[in-house]
């Protein structure tokens, strides 16, 4: 289990990567946008980015309307 920091609060999650820790809070990937520790990851990386304990992540999600 680590510890992060997901859009200013901090969770616990099993996850390792990127991928994973989407899943765990039901985001679909084609629907979110990235950053880790202050840089903006790659859709493509996401399965590729390995989570660590004290990680700061920024999940937006986008939203259709009008």
């Amino acid at each position: 289990m680590i510890n992060l920091t997901i859009n200013g609060q901090s969770q616990s999650c099993d996850a390792d990567t990127i991928d994973g820790l989407l899943q765990h809070l039901n985001f679909a990937q084609s629907q979110v946008a990235v950053e880790l520790n202050g840089s903006i990851v790659p859709r493509d990386a996401f399965s590729e980015m390995l989570l660590q304990n004290g990680d700061q992540l920024e999940i937006v999600r986008f939203v259709g309307g009008g």
